[in-house]
């Protein structure tokens, strides 16, 4: 009933010639670098020196240049710091394992267990804290 469409549509070569594509693997670093940058500035945020200087490391190697750095604390509440950094760190070990980067996934996964850790002792403080009011 329809003829079909032979042509590709005026919008999409237009598109085409005026925008650089990227493949997946540069979109993944792109993302992979997003997410570590994210997960660094928590982690300054926290005063983890060492586990930052690692992250810088890799933000580094997949940027090219290094990290902007983030100084101080904001005073936020240490457990919702952590909260965010396990989820930061999560997304980076989702996107660091589907581009194949051991070594991304293997900081990512650490810095998860880390925070979980953080998390569980902050949690411990907080019960003793609580048995102890009364």
């Amino acid at each position: 009933m329809y003829e079909p469409i032979r042509t590709k549509s005026v919008h999409a070569v237009a598109d085409d010639a005026r925008y650089p594509h990227r493949s997946r693997e540069e979109e993944l670093d792109i993302q992979l670098a997003g997410h570590l940058s994210a997960l660094l500035a928590v982690t300054d945020e926290l005063g983890l020196d060492e586990a930052a200087e690692q992250i810088a490391g890799q933000v580094a190697r997949l940027r090219g240049a290094p990290p902007a750095r983030h100084a101080g604390h904001s005073g936020a509440d240490p457990a919702a710091l952590h909260h965010r950094a396990h989820a930061l760190a999560g997304r980076a070990l989702v996107v660091a394992a589907s581009r194949a980067d051991t070594a991304a996934a293997i900081l990512s996964a650490e810095r998860m267990d880390a925070h979980t850790a953080a998390l569980a002792e902050l949690r411990l403080v907080d019960a003793i804290g609580a048995v102890g009011a009364h």
